[in-house]
């Protein structure tokens, strides 16, 4: 499944090997039109809480930390549906997971896709 999931920022043009294209933020990214976006999906539920956003902050050196406290996030109820439906996604297509975030190696999105293709419940 690995190779069939991606991540890169929503401001980037759309390609056709994106596949289903899911949003993955929990705030609408900035400057872009909700007509405009080229997404399948807004999938906010499977973001981090907003605490753990704001703790985070985008910061590299904090990465570790926060990618050990979203996997656990993951676990819990509220994320496990959501996180169950982008299973289901990259099952049957290949999957983008789109964040607005500037350094997408080190969002979400990058945990998330790392966390789906090692196909972890």
């Amino acid at each position: 499944m690995a190779a069939r999931i991606a991540y890169r920022r929503i401001y980037e043009e759309a390609s056709p090997q994106d596949g289903r294209r899911v949003l993955v933020d929990r705030l609408w990214p900035r400057g872009l039109k909700k007509e405009g976006a080229d997404l399948d999906e807004w999938l906010r539920e499977v973001a981090p809480s907003t605490e753990l956003r704001r703790w985070y902050g985008h910061d590299p050196e904090r990465f570790a930390e926060f990618r050990r406290r979203y996997l656990a996030e993951l676990r819990d109820a509220r994320h496990r549906e959501a996180a169950g439906h982008l299973r289901e996604l990259a099952a049957h297509d290949r999957l983008t997971l789109l964040t607005a975030s500037k350094d997408a190696d080190h969002s979400q999105a990058a945990v998330l896709a790392e966390w789906l293709a090692e196909g972890r419940r």
